[in-house]
């Protein structure tokens, strides 16, 4: 037994050294400005959730995903039985067969255990023969020797039953089973197989909410910049990322051909990490992590929706961006363009707020005086874009139809969503200033907008700098007066609605929109939709740069619409409109209509809806 003590401690040493290097980058990185652990309460219903039950992990990719739980819980399974192992090699078992039960634990690790070997099994064919592209295409054989520990470890387990503990084969399969745990640990802390002992505690302390960005704090903090603004959320994300690939494989940039990949975001700190480690005065965006990459992100979310260890990769993209605008590193006509009409117009168009007060005057939009129950956000397509604003237009008709007073703004500027999502703070801090005293100075109660990235920005990004009004999108609000909105059985059209990222995603509102389309057409699904819908490749400020490098994200993604055989691409985010206006006419000699549910519904108040609609 003196040798099983030497083998235990050296495999513990080992583990130790390895680990020691990642504990240390941890707690030597910054506090992140703003982060709060409590409330408790959500952060324990999100670990039951991802950790204990790996919900996310089986909803999303069910198959694999079972396989992953059952090799986790099996885990989980075997601690007892592992701890009981090494008592029973020096002489002091405490779990014995002949009693009820262990005789019961036994059988139970039994039948995890044969639940583990078919399932690492499977998952090393999958990564080694089927190989998803999304997992990248270096082989891991680090990953394959892992899964033959694993599977190592549960056949020389349930050999047991079979072998008696007396005598050779029994002395035989303890010393295989204890030299598989203890080659096993060392190799941890070295390959993706840490986040086994980081990823539940990632996801404990991941940011609550979705795509949350935190806060500069003070002067000198310009976001990502250098290794000394690297903090601790994420750095023990990094570290947690399992390579699964997951968001690699929804990432709308990479799916056309773009070189982001968010998996090597997360992976590229990791380099980073380990070469100059947290404090650095390297830059962050060089030999690691590319510029280009960063800038190439939609925010579309889809990312950080999938992964299953707590990483939360838009906060990461948009703090490196942040570091490369507001330290001047970053040079883009386009991008520069946009800020400058964000600072003198007070909108990315680069329109005079002329313009925007013509067209209130000529549709003869009432303003807003505290009287009416709603103000009415037009936002800057709702003001200047022309498909805009036939959306709040025909999204006006709806509301006089049903006898809701509202008002808009006498003046407005962007809610600086752009500005936010490519990194200009204080560009973003002006404009959020500016309207949040507008909006108080007016006595403004509840707000309505037809845009989900305006609802975004004015509900969630604002709270840095005060309190808006509650506000809600339109399709919420055309669905909670659904009742009142005509229907017409009689429309034959097969109606596709494509989820906004900033209405899905981000705000979680997947049905309202499709309860109103419903009423006036047939709806069909598009393959992915939901919480798996594809971006528009509008967001992230995207809409107001240069032209996409590889294929176009509209274009792939009206492609899938206009694959459904629908004759309605239904929309609920005028920047979706806008996207889709010409990529559609690209798939196909007979594009479908592209409409907004606003612009469905005003038709069917006026009674056109049949000519609208039916095809």
């Amino acid at each position: 037994m003196a040798l099983a003590a030497i083998f235990m401690a050296s495999s513990g040493a080992l583990f130790f050294m390895r680990f020691r290097r990642v504990l240390e980058n941890i707690s030597k990185a910054k506090l992140e400005p703003g982060y709060k652990i409590d409330p408790l309460g959500p952060r324990v219903r999100t670990f039951l959730w991802e950790v204990a039950l790996q919900g996310k992990v089986i909803r999303q990719r069910p198959i694999p995903g079972l396989a992953h739980a059952f090799v986790f819980w099996g885990f989980c399974a075997f601690a007892l039985i592992t701890l009981n192992h090494f008592a029973e090699g020096f002489g002091f078992p405490f779990l014995s067969r002949d009693g009820l039960f262990g005789r019961f634990y036994y059988y139970l690790a039994a039948l995890f255990g044969v639940a583990v070997a078919v399932s690492i099994a499977g998952l090393a064919f999958r990564r080694f023969v089927v190989r998803p592209e999304w997992l990248g295409d270096k082989l891991s054989y680090e990953s394959g020797f892992i899964a033959f520990l694993i599977f190592a470890l549960m056949v020389t387990y349930l050999a047991t039953f079979w072998v008696s503990e007396e005598g050779l084969g029994g002395r035989l399969l303890w010393w295989s089973h204890t030299l598989a745990l203890l080659i096993f640990l060392p190799l941890i802390p070295h390959t993706k197989h840490l986040h086994l002992v980081l990823s539940p505690l990632t996801v404990f302390l991941k940011r609550p909410g979705f795509s949350q960005i935190p806060p500069l704090e003070g002067d000198e903090d310009f976001g990502l910049d250098t290794g000394k603004d690297i903090t601790k959320p994420v750095t023990l994300q990094a570290y947690s990322c399992v390579e699964c690939g997951r968001c690699t494989e929804h990432c709308p940039a990479n799916l056309t051909g773009k070189i982001l990949n968010p998996k090597q975001i997360a992976l590229g700190m990791r380099g980073y990490l380990n070469e100059f480690g947290p404090g650095a005065e390297e830059p962050l965006l060089g030999k690691h992590l590319a510029m280009e990459a960063a800038f190439q992100c939609t925010t579309c979310g889809a990312c950080e929706y999938q992964c299953p260890v707590g990483v939360q990769h838009l906060p990461m993209i948009i703090g490196l961006r942040r570091g490369a605008v507001n330290t001047g590193k970053w040079e883009d006509d386009y991008g520069t363009k946009a800020f400058l009409n964000l600072e003198r117009n007070g909108n990315a168009l680069g329109f005079s707020a002329s313009e925007r007060d013509k067209f209130i005057q000529k549709q003869g939009f009432p303003i807003f005086d505290g009287s009416q129950e709603y103000c009415l956000w037009m936002g800057c397509m709702g003001s200047y874009d022309p498909r805009g604003r036939e959306i709040i237009t025909a999204f006006t008709k709806v509301m006089t139809h049903l006898g809701v007073s509202y008002g808009v703004l006498k003046k407005e500027k962007c809610t600086g969503d752009p500005a936010r999502r490519l990194g200009n703070d204080l560009v973003f801090q002006s404009l959020a200033e500016f309207n949040l005293e507008n909006l108080e100075k007016n006595k403004v109660k509840k707000m309505v907008a037809i845009c989900p990235h305006c609802v975004r920005t004015i509900s969630t990004d604002w709270k840095e700098f005060g309190e808006a009004p509650p506000i809600e999108h339109h399709s919420e609000f055309l669905a909670r007066f659904g009742a009142k909105l005509p229907a017409n059985g009689a429309v034959s059209s097969k109606i596709v609605f494509h989820d906004p990222c900033y209405l899905g995603r981000y705000r979680g509102s997947y049905d309202p929109p499709r309860q109103v389309a419903s009423r006036f057409g047939t709806l069909v699904e598009a393959e992915r939709s939901r919480e798996r819908s594809m971006c528009c490749g509008a967001g992230g400020g995207l809409a107001f740069l240069g032209e996409e490098k590889g294929k176009r994200v509209s274009v792939e993604r009206a492609e899938q619409l206009a694959s459904t055989g629908a004759s309605i691409v239904g929309a609920a985010c005028p920047f979706c409109n806008t996207m889709f206006r010409d990529a559609l006419a690209t798939v196909s000699g007979e594009p479908p209509k592209l409409l907004d549910i606003a612009q469905i519904a005003a038709a069917a108040i006026e009674g056109n809806d049949a000519e609208l609609l039916n095809k």
